[in-house]
């Protein structure tokens, strides 16, 4: 067993100073509030560890070089094609590698990687259907973070159109064929967890959608959804229905659902979401001009909220919780739209993820912790839970991910490499 003292932890009932946490085998075993020294102790304030709730890691190469045309989202869209065109596996796992260690130095402890990049294309197949997976999986190892692999299956090119040029590496050919190669992958580690995902209602047809679902019962399933008003008005003309109404005519709204963005949502698809996980990207939909979700209307109808950097054109889980309440801010005029509990809760999802008992500083939870600095230029002056309106991902100290310390003194312990290893792997791609 080990003991962790902490001048101030956040736990479920809120901010507390003198907190004895006992682990053993990566399992928070007891919490003891209002106690001396003792152990190894934990200065500035220590809160759960933070869940990214939705990844594609391969997007983080276009950080930085798809900012100086005006475009569109489907322009952008272009750029991303590009990409996926040039990657192969081992280039894959050297570059997740980089960006999942990137992550955990800013205080994630979990990863939702929404897969689709699964063939060499035109066709054709690895000699293990699975290859691209394998080398998500060990890149997430390396990097000390768990991983819910999101299987995705993309088998359109839009609506009533088939899969062409770089999408056909996405494509399984059908819903069946996806389902098997999922089946055959079974990842080992503590670590690891496997999900499946519908990329959105254009790119698998509704014929398909029933076979998916079934597929991905017992696990997380997530979708991208309304991101798009164009996708709603494809969908509203070639269905009569929006997309959030489709999913639920196949019966893909279950309390393991997450819709990612529903960022262009009626008020009926509001009310078909209320069991179901939204999980936003604040980030991601203000770079890519997507809009600004209802956030405050869908944690009113019930809908439980996560977050996620999505194309990390910033890996910050604290610049994510921010904008949940500041976006909410811009489209309403008014402050005080989420309490700091339920921006922590939203930022802290892993259970949207496959993840239930990781998210908290109680027992029985995982022992993943993220330490942050409270004296910094940033930080400085800020209250308890004003620290959520303060910090960045450059105040993290000190991350733990199931008992064991991933990152010390802002430091990763295993992956030392991290900024060189994205100038090499992106530069590569991008010659």
């Amino acid at each position: 067993m080990s003991t962790y003292w902490c001048s101030q932890a956040w736990l479920p009932g809120g901010v507390v100073a003198g907190v004895r946490i006992d682990i053993a085998d990566g399992i928070i075993t007891a919490v003891d509030v209002g106690q001396n020294p003792s152990g190894t102790v934990l200065s500035g304030l220590v809160l759960p560890g933070f869940a990214n709730g939705h990844s594609h890691a391969f997007h983080r190469a276009l950080r930085g070089r798809t900012h100086t045309d005006r475009g569109s989202f489907w322009t952008w869209r272009e750029r991303m094609y590009a990409l996926a065109e040039r990657l192969e596996p081992d280039s894959y796992y050297r570059l997740a590698r980089a960006v999942y260690a990137e992550m955990v130095l800013a205080g994630y402890t979990s990863v939702a990687e929404f897969h689709y990049l699964h063939h060499p294309g035109r066709g054709q197949r690895y000699a293990d259907p699975n290859e691209f997976s394998h080398a998500l999986v060990a890149a997430a190892a390396d990097a000390g973070i768990r991983l819910t692999l999101l299987d995705v299956a993309y088998l359109a090119g839009g609506f009533g159109r088939p899969t062409s040029g770089v999408q056909q590496r996405f494509d399984d050919g059908d819903a069946d064929a996806w389902a098997r190669r999922v089946e055959s992958f079974s990842p080992v580690g503590e670590l690891v967890t496997v999900g499946a995902a519908i990329h959105s209602v254009r790119a698998v047809p509704v014929e398909q959608l029933p076979a998916i679902v079934h597929a991905a019962t017992g696990r997380p399933l997530h979708v991208h959804l309304s991101e798009q008003p164009r996708e709603n008005e494809e969908c509203l003309a070639v269905h009569g229905c929006t997309p959030t109404q489709l999913l639920a005519s196949v019966g893909a709204l279950t309390p393991n659902t997450v819709a990612v963005h529903a960022t262009h949502l009626t008020a009926e698809d509001i009310k078909a979401l209320a069991e179901s996980w939204v999980c936003l990207c604040p980030s991601t939909e203000a770079d890519l001009g997507d809009g600004i979700g209802p956030a405050r209307r869908l944690a009113d109808a019930g809908v439980r909220l996560s977050l996620g950097s999505d194309g990390h054109s910033i890996i910050d889980p604290w610049f994510e919780l921010r904008a949940l309440e500041l976006h909410e801010r811009l489209a309403s005029g008014q402050r005080g739209r989420f309490e700091s509990t339920e921006l922590l809760t939203a930022a802290t999802a892993h259970a949207a993820s496959g993840w239930s008992t990781v998210g908290a500083i109680a027992p029985g939870h995982a022992a993943d912790l993220v330490c942050v600095d409270t004296d910094s230029p940033r930080t400085a002056g800020a209250d308890a839970t004003g620290i959520l309106y303060a910090a960045t991902a450059s105040d993290v100290t000190d991350v733990m991910v199931a008992g064991r310390w991933s990152v010390r003194d802002r430091l990763h312990r295993s992956v030392t490499d991290i900024g060189a290893t994205l100038d090499t792997e992106i530069g590569a791609l991008w010659q």
